[in-house]
């Protein structure tokens, strides 16, 4: 479904930007909540720990409605907002963007510092692999062995992905759904006598096709 669609980057990806001895590197990832941005925020911090910044830039959900940015201590909108620019001018979510900077010896000025924070993110994105996910939320089905039919007729629905089944007396049947028809299928099925349907809100995953 086009409104369950996102743009995100398929893998990590790493730029490079360097003026007057001054170092800038990118580094883009593919995120899915702000629990993970701290892990991996945490994790550059320590590899370059002997570097004079990093600042930092991401964005969340499909609607694009979480983002945050970080000048780390360089003057401020030089740094975080450049990045966050660059990934607002390609549409992306789901996506942290970091530029580590190392301290060439020779002050940039805020011209020069907005140029290399907003050259060093625009190469890390042209090196990444953009592409289209769509928002998918998991559900659980429950149901006794003679409604079998009519549960499989019901997921038979091509915005529907069997993820995983048992079929005994107690069948189970975990599922995926476009999220903005997951409503819709959780009541039709609920609706069958015999079956159960949860849809776990908090668990949206992606699917990339």
């Amino acid at each position: 479904m086009e409104s369950d669609a996102f743009l995100t980057i398929k893998y990590p990806s790493e730029g490079f930007f360097k003026d007057r001895k001054s170092r800038f590197i990118g580094f883009a990832f593919p995120v899915k909540n702000e629990d993970s941005i701290k892990e991996i925020i945490k994790k550059i911090r320590k590899d370059y720990y002997d570097a004079t910044h990093r600042c930092y830039a991401y964005v969340i959900g499909k609607s694009r409605e979480t983002y945050r940015s970080s000048d780390d201590g360089e003057q401020a909108n030089t740094a975080g907002v450049q990045i966050l620019g660059q990934i607002n001018s390609r549409q992306l979510t789901n996506i942290l963007l970091v530029v580590v900077r190392y301290y060439g010896g020779v002050k940039l000025g805020i011209p020069g510092l907005i140029n290399a924070f907003r050259s060093a993110a625009n190469d890390t994105l042209d090196k990444a692999e953009i592409i289209t996910s769509y928002e998918k939320k998991q559900g659980v089905i429950k149901f006794q062995y003679p409604q079998m039919n009519l549960v499989m007729n019901i997921l038979k629905d091509d915005s529907i992905e069997i993820i995983e089944q048992k079929f005994e007396l107690d069948c189970i049947i975990n599922f995926e759904v476009y999220s903005s028809l997951s409503t819709k299928i959780e009541n039709q099925l609920n609706k069958t006598d015999g079956v159960s349907c949860k849809i776990m809100n908090n668990g949206i995953i992606e699917k990339t096709v």
